[in-house]
């Protein structure tokens, strides 16, 4: 590892080159006096011109630019392929459809060199509207969105206050992946939740910071009831096969141990009671659209993380 670099930036893209260029202004133009820092641009095995977008960009001399090929399909791949690269002892994630602030990296420095105690930080990740939108889509809807902003106060995100702080806006002491691993494959799409969910399990402390802001770009497909419905399901496969529901105590705390609750077809009990609570909520909030959405989002979690556990049951019966 260079002692020469303070950070390392990691992106990964995937035929995505029209939203490269201004992705990589907004990485190379920080305010940043004296912070030495390289961009690592992992194409995760794009198709179209991401690799000569970047390379026309080490071209006019952006020498702490980097490009990295990683053929195997995956986000966790690709991160996993920046974070083998990266040369610094801090590293900073972001995404092709963000653009960050011109003092996100110096901001980055100056919160872990304030806070010794944490492993990782993140901040707010505000909206880029394509147009208005509707008017159901209200902050209680925003986390498929991949949007934060949890206020103007910095605290603590831990075991005992587990919040997720999403990768398009989220920075990491490199030695925390050699004491809990890198990126899981298996989780692609849902790698930053298990990753910072094996940090909370191992006593691992984040920060929010509000002051390191991005902005992100919001497709008009995730703009959609469908789209939700389609995320909160996958979202409850996922967290069925990290056990979320059963790790997680009623006050949402992260618990020391599993939770022994019955169970039917291996899914505990209290999971259908949710998922029948879910549905009378659903039924009292018909006249109110962004309420009626946040329970029928619940149930298409519930659903998920229902099928998925028969899968896994059905699966093992066959083992």
């Amino acid at each position: 590892m260079s002692e020469e670099l303070d950070i390392s930036v990691v992106m990964t893209t995937h035929n995505r080159c029209s939203l490269l260029p201004e992705a990589l202004e907004s990485l190379l133009a920080q305010e940043a006096d004296g912070l030495r820092y390289e961009v690592i641009i992992v194409d995760n095995n794009s198709t179209d011109e991401t690799r000569q977008i970047i390379e026309s960009f080490i071209q006019r001399g952006q020498s702490n630019l980097r490009y990295v090929f990683e053929p195997r399909q995956g986000i966790s791949y690709g991160r996993n392929a920046g974070i083998a690269n990266a040369r610094a002892p801090i590293i900073a994630f972001t995404d092709d459809d963000v653009r960050v602030t011109p003092n996100w990296l110096d901001n980055i420095k100056r919160t872990f060199d304030e806070h010794a105690e944490v492993d990782f930080v993140g901040g707010k990740i505000l909206p880029q509207w394509p147009h208005e939108p509707p008017s159901w889509l209200t902050r209680d809807h925003w986390w498929p969105l991949a949007l934060l902003d949890s206020g103007d106060d910095a605290f603590y995100v831990n075991a005992a206050n587990p919040m997720v702080l999403p990768t398009a806006n989220a920075s990491f002491r490199r030695d925390v992946f050699s004491r809990v691993g890198l990126f899981s494959p298996e989780f692609s799409g849902r790698e930053d939740h298990e990753l910072i969910l094996r940090l909370w399990r191992a006593g691992r402390r984040g920060l929010y910071q509000p002051a390191i802001v991005v902005t992100a770009d919001v497709q008009p497909a995730r703009m959609t009831k469908s789209y939700h419905h389609r995320w909160n399901y996958k979202t409850g496969r996922f967290n069925s096969m990290m056990r979320l529901n059963e790790i997680m105590g009623p006050d949402g705390h992260l618990m020391e141990k599993q939770t022994n609750a019955p169970t039917i077809f291996g899914v505990p009990t209290y999971i259908y009671r949710q998922l029948m609570s879910e549905g009378l909520y659903w039924c009292k909030t018909l006249s109110q659209e962004s309420k009626r959405l946040q329970h029928e989002n619940r149930i298409w979690y519930l659903i998920g993380y229902i099928t998925k556990r028969f899968e896994q049951g059905t699966e093992s019966q066959y083992q």
